[in-house]
């Protein structure tokens, strides 16, 4: 059920997020589930000392300057240090440091990780909504040789030598985006002699991955579309195929996805028609500060482990 509020009831929710705060990376806002229906253009992060407020779309000039006007209020209440405000619908000069400065580098905290942060791209360098996928990795991974498809920088590595992974393999085409992924293991002070960093287009670089295999566990965490590289609609399933040259006798594969478009049954349906030794055991569920009105447009992280 949608739930109709307005600004009063926006900032009560905020505040209510931001108690007890902490350094660590938080959704204290999430409209773009849909679950807050005069909302859904709206995100609000906490990120140590930076509230970023992320504007989906272009809306009436009153009610912005009436949101930023709550923002304001509660960036001086709450101790932050910068007031971001991303408008996602720019193709140029999206940040704007409305109280404070524009950081060119920052630090995201997660379960006690340092991430490196920027605000340079749209993207500013980890997902919080996939925490719950960090963790489930760690839970799984010490002694494992795992392999980070689509790694960007480096997050899922992190997590997993940080919680006693023999080797993590990352794999990305974006050399940028594993440079920031050194950089986030040698800020954590882990050992990067057990991380590998391949800057391959994972669709073309199936021997390379393979020599480093096999792999205990699979982290398949593609964005939906990228132009020219990847649309998970025509490219998901040609990973699948490929698992059963990557995989350990009891490979674990977390397989992500985060297209409203494509419900559960998507993967499922490619693991059963081209990867039939592996059995779906459960969705991972998602975090609470991440609401959705429909759970199956929301993003979907679901396990399934080899026979």
């Amino acid at each position: 059920m949608k739930n109709d509020i307005n600004i009063d009831k926006l900032k009560e929710i905020i505040l209510s997020n931001l108690e007890n705060k902490s350094v660590e990376f938080k959704r204290v806002f999430h409209g773009r589930g849909n679950f807050y229906e005069d909302f859904n253009y709206l995100v609000v992060d906490s990120i140590n000392d930076i509230l970023l407020v992320t504007l989906f779309e272009k809306i009436d000039e009153k009610i912005e300057a009436s949101l930023i006007k709550v923002f304001d209020e509660i960036y001086a209440t709450k101790g932050f240090k910068s007031l971001i405000i991303q408008r996602r619908y720019l193709k140029e000069n999206m940040n704007e440091a409305f109280r404070g400065k524009l950081p060119q580098s920052a630090i995201a905290i997660e379960n006690g990780l340092k991430y490196n942060i920027n605000f340079s791209n749209q993207n500013i360098g980890i997902f919080s909504d996939m925490k719950i996928g960090r963790e489930f990795i760690q839970d799984i991974c010490k002694d494992k040789n795992v392999l980070n498809l689509f790694s960007y920088t480096c997050a899922f590595s992190v997590a997993a030598i940080s919680a006693g992974a023999s080797k993590v393999v990352n794999v990305d085409m974006s050399k940028s985006a594993l440079t920031i992924g050194r950089e986030n293991h040698r800020i954590n002070s882990l050992d990067t002699k057990k991380v590998k960093f391949m800057p391959y287009d994972i669709l073309k670089s199936w021997n390379r991955i393979k020599k480093e295999g096999p792999y205990d566990i699979v982290i398949i965490d593609p964005p939906s579309f990228q132009k020219g590289s990847f649309a998970a609609t025509r490219d998901y399933e040609k990973i699948i195929k490929r698992l059963g040259e990557l995989a350990a006798q009891e490979c674990v594969v977390l397989s992500c996805l985060n297209a409203p478009e494509l419900d559960t049954s998507f993967i499922k349906n490619i693991f059963c028609e081209f990867a039939s030794d592996f059995t779906f055991e459960k969705r991972l569920k998602n975090l609470d500060t991440f609401p959705a009105i429909d759970e199956e447009k929301a993003l979907k992280n679901l396990v399934f482990k080899k026979e």
